[in-house]
């Protein structure tokens, strides 16, 4: 186990908005976060990564508690990619070179250099690398922002959305590179999606939210048509094309 949330609860305004949330996360395991709009997927995420606390419950990272780690320390555990990111004017590479802000001391290395190289080519940036992040497309800004996490170097990566501005290509690239990067060197991620078919095709493991807990959580094999009834309020079938699940709405 690499990330544990135990009985997260979250409010606003007098009103709770999660509650009592459990669930942990292995190794070399993705995880989804799903459930309809508004249901506080974004808001979990945030929570994780300490930008929010909760009213009560934790959140450990390798058995430590984020809650009581320093920013500089939770940026070396956690890598979050926000679904909306702004564009300054700065050049790709000098966006993801700031992923490495809580690794260096007192100046940029070869070695810090290298990596950002690396994680530019990993996602099919390095044509962009001088290209200012402010006149990129939304999709490309989104993979600038991934590449960013990546040389944080963290035990657990959260993307908010992380294909919501890419076309089906893309989609597919970013999946399969946060997927080879969680197995290949046995890291965790969480990400939320609204998009069934992808989640159960690039995910180990699934959570749904349904008014603000958890519903059911388990292996992708373990998914049923109920569930997802239950949850969205649709009828689906579930088939196997290619080894791969696919959900078919009934209406």
């Amino acid at each position: 186990m690499i990330l544990d949330v135990q009985n997260i609860r979250i409010g606003y305004n007098g009103r709770l908005v999660l509650q009592g949330l459990d669930f942990v996360v292995n190794r070399g395991q993705v995880l989804t976060i799903l459930g309809p709009n508004g249901v506080g997927k974004t808001t979990l995420l945030r929570c994780i990564n300490a930008m929010l606390k909760p009213k009560s419950g934790a959140v450990l990272v390798e058995n430590a508690d984020v809650f009581r780690m320093r920013a500089g320390d939770i940026a070396k555990r956690l890598g979050y990619v926000a679904q909306r990111n702004e564009a300054g004017r700065m050049t790709a590479f000098d966006a993801v070179l700031l992923g490495r802000k809580p690794h260096l001391r007192w100046k940029v290395t070869e070695s810090d250099l290298r990596k950002v190289d690396g994680a530019l080519k990993q996602l099919g940036l390095e044509h962009l690398a001088l290209r200012h992040i402010n006149e990129m497309s939304g999709g490309e800004l989104q993979k600038v922002c991934i590449a960013r996490a990546l040389v944080q170097e963290p035990s657990v990566l959260l993307l908010d959305e992380p294909t919501s501005s890419l076309d089906l290509k893309n989609q597919l690239e970013i999946l399969r590179t946060i997927s080879h990067v969680v197995h290949e060197h046995q890291l965790a991620a969480v990400m939320t999606m609204h998009d069934l078919n992808m989640a159960f095709r690039f995910s180990d493991a699934f959570v749904f939210i349904k008014e603000g807990k958890v519903f059911c959580c388990g292996k992708n094999e373990e998914l049923t048509p109920d569930m997802i009834r239950e949850v969205y309020g649709v009828p689906v079938d579930i088939l196997r094309h290619q080894g791969q699940t696919v959900v078919v709405p009934c209406v």
